[in-house]
Protein backbone atom coordinates (compact mmCIF):
# COMPACT_ATOMS: atom_id res chain seq x y z
CA UNK A 1 0.00 0.00 0.00
CA UNK A 2 1.00 3.39 -0.96
CA UNK A 3 0.12 6.02 1.76
CA UNK A 4 -0.39 9.79 -0.36
CA UNK A 5 -0.69 13.02 1.27
CA UNK A 6 -2.80 15.70 -0.45
CA UNK A 7 -0.40 16.87 -2.79
CA UNK A 8 -1.30 18.18 -6.09
CA UNK A 9 0.31 16.13 -9.31
CA UNK A 10 1.76 13.21 -7.24
CA UNK A 11 2.42 10.44 -10.08
CA UNK A 12 3.52 6.70 -9.31
CA UNK A 13 6.82 7.77 -10.74
CA UNK A 14 7.65 10.54 -8.43
CA UNK A 15 7.57 8.48 -5.43
CA UNK A 16 11.02 8.65 -4.39
CA UNK A 17 11.33 11.89 -5.26
CA UNK A 18 8.33 13.06 -3.13
CA UNK A 19 9.34 10.68 -0.34
CA UNK A 20 6.00 8.74 -0.06
CA UNK A 21 5.63 6.83 2.64
CA UNK A 22 4.96 2.90 2.13
CA UNK A 23 3.40 0.22 3.99
CA UNK A 24 4.00 -3.58 3.10
CA UNK A 25 3.25 -7.05 4.68
CA UNK A 26 4.61 -10.17 3.82
CA UNK A 27 2.04 -12.84 2.23
CA UNK A 28 2.70 -16.67 2.24
CA UNK A 29 5.04 -17.02 -0.76
CA UNK A 30 7.24 -14.78 0.36
CA UNK A 31 10.47 -15.03 3.31
CA UNK A 32 9.47 -12.82 6.41
CA UNK A 33 12.88 -12.98 7.37
CA UNK A 34 14.11 -11.66 4.26
CA UNK A 35 11.74 -9.08 4.14
CA UNK A 36 12.86 -8.16 7.90
CA UNK A 37 16.25 -7.94 6.47
CA UNK A 38 17.59 -3.88 6.89
CA UNK A 39 13.83 -3.04 8.20
CA UNK A 40 14.35 -0.72 10.97
CA UNK A 41 17.28 1.36 8.70
CA UNK A 42 14.45 1.26 5.59
CA UNK A 43 11.93 3.08 7.93
CA UNK A 44 14.13 5.82 8.23
CA UNK A 45 13.23 6.64 4.29
CA UNK A 46 9.46 5.96 4.80
CA UNK A 47 9.07 2.03 3.60
CA UNK A 48 8.06 -0.05 6.37
CA UNK A 49 7.84 -3.84 5.85
CA UNK A 50 6.25 -6.49 8.70
CA UNK A 51 8.19 -10.01 7.37
CA UNK A 52 7.36 -12.05 10.94
CA UNK A 53 4.45 -12.03 12.86
CA UNK A 54 5.27 -9.54 16.23
CA UNK A 55 4.12 -9.14 19.79
CA UNK A 56 3.02 -6.40 20.70
CA UNK A 57 1.07 -5.21 17.66
CA UNK A 58 2.53 -2.10 17.34
CA UNK A 59 0.82 0.50 14.32
CA UNK A 60 2.73 2.55 11.75
CA UNK A 61 1.34 6.07 12.51
CA UNK A 62 1.20 8.30 9.69
CA UNK A 63 -0.20 12.02 9.53
CA UNK A 64 -2.44 14.09 7.17
CA UNK A 65 -3.92 17.25 7.25
CA UNK A 66 -6.97 15.85 9.21
CA UNK A 67 -4.16 13.84 12.08
CA UNK A 68 -2.89 10.49 12.41
CA UNK A 69 -3.62 7.39 10.92
CA UNK A 70 -2.65 4.00 12.34
CA UNK A 71 -1.68 1.09 10.18
CA UNK A 72 -1.64 -2.16 11.44
CA UNK A 73 0.52 -4.32 9.60
CA UNK A 74 -0.37 -8.02 9.91
CA UNK A 75 1.56 -10.21 7.87
CA UNK A 76 0.87 -14.03 6.77
CA UNK A 77 1.44 -16.28 9.84
CA UNK A 78 0.29 -19.97 10.56
CA UNK A 79 -2.04 -20.64 13.44
CA UNK A 80 0.28 -21.90 15.55
CA UNK A 81 2.43 -19.00 15.20
CA UNK A 82 -0.32 -17.02 16.67
CA UNK A 83 -1.34 -19.73 19.51
CA UNK A 84 2.54 -19.46 20.62
CA UNK A 85 3.00 -15.95 20.20
CA UNK A 86 -0.54 -14.67 22.10
CA UNK A 87 -0.36 -17.78 24.04
CA UNK A 88 -4.09 -18.97 23.61
CA UNK A 89 -4.34 -22.65 22.90
CA UNK A 90 -8.00 -22.26 21.81
CA UNK A 91 -5.71 -21.43 18.30
CA UNK A 92 -6.84 -23.88 15.54
CA UNK A 93 -7.93 -21.99 12.51
CA UNK A 94 -6.97 -19.23 10.14
CA UNK A 95 -10.27 -17.67 11.41
CA UNK A 96 -9.34 -18.27 15.06
CA UNK A 97 -6.01 -16.48 14.75
CA UNK A 98 -7.04 -13.61 12.66
CA UNK A 99 -10.32 -13.05 15.35
CA UNK A 100 -7.49 -13.02 18.05
CA UNK A 101 -5.32 -11.03 16.67
CA UNK A 102 -7.96 -8.43 15.92
CA UNK A 103 -9.35 -8.89 19.62
CA UNK A 104 -5.44 -8.12 20.80
CA UNK A 105 -5.92 -5.00 18.18
CA UNK A 106 -8.92 -3.00 19.38
CA UNK A 107 -7.83 -3.17 22.95
CA UNK A 108 -5.39 -0.49 22.51
CA UNK A 109 -6.93 1.17 19.60
CA UNK A 110 -6.68 4.87 19.73
CA UNK A 111 -10.30 6.59 19.28
CA UNK A 112 -9.03 9.47 18.32
CA UNK A 113 -7.10 8.00 14.97
CA UNK A 114 -7.97 6.83 11.74
CA UNK A 115 -7.07 3.00 11.36
CA UNK A 116 -6.12 1.08 8.35
CA UNK A 117 -5.79 -2.90 8.40
CA UNK A 118 -3.20 -4.39 6.14
CA UNK A 119 -3.04 -8.10 6.28
CA UNK A 120 -2.38 -11.70 3.87
CA UNK A 121 -5.19 -13.84 4.59
CA UNK A 122 -8.00 -15.76 2.37
CA UNK A 123 -10.89 -13.45 3.75
CA UNK A 124 -15.03 -14.18 3.18
CA UNK A 125 -17.90 -12.35 4.05
CA UNK A 126 -18.67 -15.07 6.82
CA UNK A 127 -15.53 -17.09 6.86
CA UNK A 128 -17.63 -19.63 4.70
CA UNK A 129 -15.15 -21.32 2.19
CA UNK A 130 -14.99 -20.38 -1.30
CA UNK A 131 -13.04 -21.03 -4.47
CA UNK A 132 -9.47 -19.04 -4.76
CA UNK A 133 -9.68 -16.62 -7.68
CA UNK A 134 -6.68 -18.18 -9.63
CA UNK A 135 -4.61 -21.01 -10.18
CA UNK A 136 -1.64 -18.73 -8.66
CA UNK A 137 -2.90 -18.67 -5.26
CA UNK A 138 -1.18 -21.40 -3.07
CA UNK A 139 -3.88 -23.10 -0.38
CA UNK A 140 -3.28 -21.43 3.08
CA UNK A 141 -4.05 -24.35 4.80
CA UNK A 142 -4.74 -28.62 3.78
CA UNK A 143 -7.72 -29.48 4.75
CA UNK A 144 -9.76 -26.47 4.32
CA UNK A 145 -9.37 -24.44 7.40
CA UNK A 146 -7.83 -21.39 5.65
CA UNK A 147 -10.82 -19.16 5.83
CA UNK A 148 -11.28 -15.80 7.60
CA UNK A 149 -14.69 -14.11 8.42
CA UNK A 150 -14.89 -10.24 7.06
CA UNK A 151 -16.62 -9.67 10.17
CA UNK A 152 -13.24 -9.32 11.94
CA UNK A 153 -12.97 -6.59 10.28
CA UNK A 154 -15.24 -4.15 11.51
CA UNK A 155 -14.18 -1.30 12.91
CA UNK A 156 -11.54 -0.22 10.84
CA UNK A 157 -11.75 2.82 8.97
CA UNK A 158 -10.51 0.99 5.84
CA UNK A 159 -8.82 -3.08 5.16
CA UNK A 160 -6.16 -3.35 2.76
CA UNK A 161 -6.09 -7.19 1.92
CA UNK A 162 -3.72 -9.70 -0.02
CA UNK A 163 -3.74 -12.92 -1.13
CA UNK A 164 -6.57 -13.42 -3.57
CA UNK A 165 -6.10 -12.17 -7.29
CA UNK A 166 -9.00 -10.36 -8.26
CA UNK A 167 -9.83 -7.14 -6.77
CA UNK A 168 -13.29 -7.08 -5.09
CA UNK A 169 -14.55 -6.19 -1.59
CA UNK A 170 -16.57 -7.88 0.79
CA UNK A 171 -19.74 -7.26 1.13
CA UNK A 172 -18.55 -3.20 3.02
CA UNK A 173 -16.60 -1.50 0.10
CA UNK A 174 -13.63 -0.72 2.94
CA UNK A 175 -12.99 -4.32 3.34
CA UNK A 176 -11.35 -5.30 0.15
CA UNK A 177 -8.82 -6.75 -2.07
CA UNK A 178 -6.81 -4.56 -5.08
CA UNK A 179 -5.60 -8.12 -6.66
CA UNK A 180 -2.31 -8.89 -8.41
CA UNK A 181 -1.02 -5.83 -10.59
CA UNK A 182 -0.21 -8.66 -13.62
CA UNK A 183 -1.99 -11.93 -14.52
CA UNK A 184 0.06 -14.48 -13.23
CA UNK A 185 -1.92 -17.67 -14.87
CA UNK A 186 -4.28 -17.84 -17.92
CA UNK A 187 -7.21 -18.60 -15.22
CA UNK A 188 -6.76 -14.62 -15.16
CA UNK A 189 -7.20 -13.78 -18.24
CA UNK A 190 -10.47 -11.99 -17.52
CA UNK A 191 -9.34 -10.19 -14.60
CA UNK A 192 -9.11 -6.45 -15.03
CA UNK A 193 -6.18 -5.28 -13.02
CA UNK A 194 -5.29 -1.89 -11.61
CA UNK A 195 -4.97 -0.67 -8.33
CA UNK A 196 -7.27 1.37 -5.64
CA UNK A 197 -6.76 4.56 -4.32
CA UNK A 198 -8.06 5.31 -1.41
CA UNK A 199 -8.61 8.53 0.62
CA UNK A 200 -9.88 8.79 3.88
CA UNK A 201 -11.60 12.32 5.34
CA UNK A 202 -10.88 13.80 8.67
CA UNK A 203 -14.09 11.87 9.57
CA UNK A 204 -12.47 8.73 8.81
CA UNK A 205 -14.42 7.84 5.74
CA UNK A 206 -13.36 5.85 3.02
CA UNK A 207 -13.82 6.43 -0.95
CA UNK A 208 -12.08 3.82 -3.26
CA UNK A 209 -11.40 4.78 -6.57
CA UNK A 210 -9.72 1.99 -9.20
CA UNK A 211 -7.35 2.64 -11.69
CA UNK A 212 -7.24 -0.15 -14.17
CA UNK A 213 -3.10 -0.97 -15.53
CA UNK A 214 -2.74 -1.80 -19.56
CA UNK A 215 0.48 -4.17 -19.36
CA UNK A 216 2.52 -4.28 -22.04
CA UNK A 217 2.05 -8.33 -22.66
CA UNK A 218 -1.28 -9.27 -22.36
CA UNK A 219 -2.51 -12.95 -21.17
CA UNK A 220 -5.02 -14.68 -23.06
CA UNK A 221 -6.33 -17.60 -24.72
CA UNK A 222 -6.15 -18.12 -29.10
CA UNK A 223 -8.07 -20.68 -30.51
CA UNK A 224 -8.05 -21.40 -34.26
CA UNK A 225 -6.56 -23.84 -37.33
CA UNK A 226 -2.57 -23.53 -37.22
CA UNK A 227 -2.89 -22.53 -40.77
CA UNK A 228 -4.94 -19.17 -39.52
CA UNK A 229 -3.23 -18.88 -36.64
CA UNK A 230 0.43 -18.81 -38.71
CA UNK A 231 -1.37 -15.88 -40.66
CA UNK A 232 -1.46 -13.15 -37.82
CA UNK A 233 0.78 -10.66 -37.13
CA UNK A 234 3.61 -10.87 -35.22
CA UNK A 235 2.56 -10.41 -31.49
CA UNK A 236 4.37 -10.19 -28.02
CA UNK A 237 1.63 -11.39 -25.63
CA UNK A 238 1.45 -14.76 -23.45
CA UNK A 239 -0.80 -16.59 -24.61
CA UNK A 240 -2.51 -20.09 -24.60
CA UNK A 241 -2.83 -21.83 -28.33
CA UNK A 242 -5.92 -23.98 -28.32
CA UNK A 243 -5.77 -26.03 -31.75
CA UNK A 244 -8.66 -26.87 -33.73
CA UNK A 245 -7.11 -28.80 -36.12
CA UNK A 246 -7.92 -32.22 -36.69
CA UNK A 247 -5.15 -34.32 -38.17
CA UNK A 248 -1.38 -33.91 -36.27
CA UNK A 249 0.20 -30.94 -35.89
CA UNK A 250 4.27 -31.51 -36.44
CA UNK A 251 5.97 -29.17 -34.33
CA UNK A 252 3.24 -26.74 -33.16
CA UNK A 253 5.18 -24.96 -30.07
CA UNK A 254 7.65 -24.13 -32.93
CA UNK A 255 4.96 -22.52 -35.60
CA UNK A 256 3.27 -20.82 -32.74
CA UNK A 257 6.04 -19.03 -31.36
CA UNK A 258 6.73 -17.60 -35.10
CA UNK A 259 3.96 -15.44 -34.96
CA UNK A 260 3.73 -15.59 -30.63
CA UNK A 261 6.98 -15.45 -29.20
CA UNK A 262 5.61 -15.68 -25.82
CA UNK A 263 3.83 -18.42 -26.51
CA UNK A 264 3.07 -20.50 -22.93
CA UNK A 265 1.64 -23.35 -23.79
CA UNK A 266 -0.01 -25.53 -27.18
CA UNK A 267 -2.81 -28.00 -26.79
CA UNK A 268 -5.26 -29.74 -28.86
CA UNK A 269 -8.88 -28.97 -28.52
CA UNK A 270 -10.51 -32.35 -28.68
CA UNK A 271 -7.20 -33.73 -26.22
CA UNK A 272 -5.96 -37.08 -25.87
CA UNK A 273 -7.56 -38.65 -23.00
CA UNK A 274 -4.76 -41.42 -22.58
CA UNK A 275 -1.52 -42.42 -23.58
CA UNK A 276 -0.96 -45.10 -25.83
CA UNK A 277 1.32 -46.91 -23.14
CA UNK A 278 -2.00 -46.46 -20.79
CA UNK A 279 -4.46 -47.31 -22.86
CA UNK A 280 -2.79 -50.95 -23.29
CA UNK A 281 -2.38 -51.60 -19.47
CA UNK A 282 -5.56 -51.23 -18.56
CA UNK A 283 -8.88 -53.26 -19.68
CA UNK A 284 -6.66 -56.09 -21.00
CA UNK A 285 -5.76 -54.31 -24.20
CA UNK A 286 -2.30 -55.68 -24.31
CA UNK A 287 -4.39 -58.43 -25.57
CA UNK A 288 -6.12 -56.76 -28.34
CA UNK A 289 -5.75 -57.57 -32.20
CA UNK A 290 -4.51 -53.80 -34.29
CA UNK A 291 -7.68 -53.03 -35.54
CA UNK A 292 -9.70 -53.47 -32.04
CA UNK A 293 -6.77 -50.84 -30.44
CA UNK A 294 -6.96 -48.74 -32.83
CA UNK A 295 -11.27 -48.54 -32.63
CA UNK A 296 -10.61 -47.79 -28.87
CA UNK A 297 -7.66 -45.11 -29.42
CA UNK A 298 -9.79 -43.43 -32.38
CA UNK A 299 -12.73 -43.41 -29.94
CA UNK A 300 -10.81 -41.90 -27.26
CA UNK A 301 -9.36 -39.26 -29.45
CA UNK A 302 -12.10 -38.40 -31.52
CA UNK A 303 -15.07 -38.85 -28.71
CA UNK A 304 -16.98 -41.13 -31.23
CA UNK A 305 -16.69 -44.42 -32.95
CA UNK A 306 -14.68 -45.58 -35.92
CA UNK A 307 -16.53 -45.15 -39.24
CA UNK A 308 -16.43 -48.27 -41.92
CA UNK A 309 -14.40 -45.56 -44.59
CA UNK A 310 -11.81 -44.94 -41.95
CA UNK A 311 -11.91 -48.40 -40.54
CA UNK A 312 -11.46 -49.96 -43.96
CA UNK A 313 -8.47 -47.57 -44.57
CA UNK A 314 -7.35 -48.54 -41.79
CA UNK A 315 -7.11 -52.22 -42.88
CA UNK A 316 -5.72 -51.42 -46.22
CA UNK A 317 -2.70 -49.78 -44.34
CA UNK A 318 -2.34 -52.26 -41.96
CA UNK A 319 -2.40 -54.97 -44.65
CA UNK A 320 0.49 -52.71 -46.37
CA UNK A 321 2.85 -52.54 -43.57
CA UNK A 322 2.12 -56.83 -42.87
CA UNK A 323 3.30 -57.24 -46.91
CA UNK A 324 6.57 -54.50 -46.28
CA UNK A 325 7.39 -56.54 -42.94
CA UNK A 326 7.06 -60.04 -44.51
CA UNK A 327 9.76 -58.88 -47.57
CA UNK A 328 12.36 -57.29 -44.94
CA UNK A 329 12.03 -60.67 -43.24
CA UNK A 330 12.55 -62.78 -46.38
CA UNK A 331 15.04 -60.85 -47.35
CA UNK A 332 16.95 -60.92 -43.83
CA UNK A 333 16.03 -64.75 -44.36
CA UNK A 334 17.67 -65.27 -47.76
CA UNK A 335 20.66 -63.46 -46.66
CA UNK A 336 21.31 -65.15 -43.43
CA UNK A 337 21.25 -68.71 -45.72
CA UNK A 338 23.91 -67.02 -47.37
CA UNK A 339 21.62 -66.84 -50.79
CA UNK A 340 21.57 -62.92 -52.23
CA UNK A 341 18.18 -62.16 -52.77
CA UNK A 342 16.45 -60.57 -55.57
Amino acid sequence: MIVRKRQPNCEIEQRQELKIPVVAVAGNHDSPSRLDFGSSIMKASGLHIAGELTYPFEPVVLDDEAGEVHFHLIPYAEPGKVRYLLGDETIKTHDDAMRKIIETLKVTLDSRARHVFVGHAFVTPGGEAQENTSDSERPLSIGGAEHVSARHLEGFNYSALGHLHQDHHLGDETIRYAGSPLKYSISEEHHNKGYLVVELDQHGNATVKKKELEPRHDMRTIEGLMADIERHPINDDYVFVRLLDENLVISPMERVRSVYPNAMHVERKMAITGLIGEALAVDGRAKMDELSLFQVFYKEVRGNELSSETERLFIETLQEIYKKEGERHETIEAYDDGVRAV
